[in-house]
């Protein structure tokens, strides 16, 4: 068994996020073990990039912290590989298709193979032009995720059917970011999914308190935590270890109550 597919077993997966190098590669080498060992069973780990298009400011702000401190794609890998070696739990790569057609997208999906990445999700990627990606990550054995939007509707039959790993739930239109409030359908949306296929569905964008996390996991099979993390890095800086897994720990304890 594949370790997404386990980390969605006879269970609700909690998926973190953190910006990779923010504040710096040190910190987030040092965090993601903790995060892990907090509850989160997938941590996505977003790649610094100077437009990324889907992020809401905190994210936005997170990518400039991590590049200002000389953060690299292969400075990345390495930090990967070394995290590899604690960590269980899959890992996957956000980032855009940019940075990726500047590395090389072979050199780049053969490097996330060799440094233990278990998917890319690449947002800006639309499902239709996904063709040559998907090729070099089965190659690969690296899961191409995709993503659906509320506004995906006759679409969603076409991409669940098709979807590896876990699909992407995008809870509400516009960027990332906390969000009071999660308004859309989301009980509609995963139906859709389901009619098709059995790949779990987590939600994401917005998800900030236990009691969202709890409501998403409820109707769904997972429930991503980004920009909620990302915020308490940014208040703490390197010393953001302790508060994050506090807060991971309470998410966690509240999608297990499910």
């Amino acid at each position: 068994m594949s370790r997404i597919k386990s980390a969605f077993e006879n269970k609700k997966a909690l998926i973190a996020f953190v910006t990779g190098g923010d504040p710096d590669l040190e910190t987030t080498e040092a965090l993601i073990p903790q995060i892990a060992e907090a509850g989160a069973d997938l941590i996505e780990i977003g790649i610094p990039f100077s437009d990324p298009i889907a992020e809401g400011i905190v994210i936005q702000e997170a990518d400039e912290r991590a590049l200002k401190a000389q953060t690299t794609t292969d400075k990345l890998f390495d930090m990967v590989k070394r995290v590899r070696e604690k960590v269980e739990i899959p890992l996957v790569f956000m980032t855009y298709i940019n940075p990726v057609y500047t590395y090389g997208t072979e050199r780049f999906i053969k490097k996330c193979a060799e440094c233990g990445i278990d998917g890319v999700i690449i947002p800006d990627v639309p499902f239709e032009e996904r063709g040559e990606v998907l090729d070099i990550c089965e190659a690969q054995g690296v899961a191409l995720i995709s993503m659906i939007a509320p506004t995906s509707k006759e679409r969603i039959h076409m991409i669940a059917r098709e979807a590896k790993g876990f699909l992407y739930c995008v809870s509400s239109l516009g960027v990332t970011g906390v969000r009071s409030k999660i308004t859309t359908n989301i009980k509609e949306m995963v139906d859709q999914v389901k009619a098709v296929s059995d790949i779990p569905c987590a939600i994401g964008f917005g998800i900030s308190t236990p009691v969202q996390a709890k409501e998403m996991a409820a109707v769904a099979d997972g429930a991503i935590v980004g920009s909620a993390i990302v915020k308490i890095i940014a208040q703490h800086g390197k010393n953001c270890i302790k508060p994050v897994c506090a807060y991971v720990k309470e998410i966690k304890a509240a999608v297990a109550t499910v």
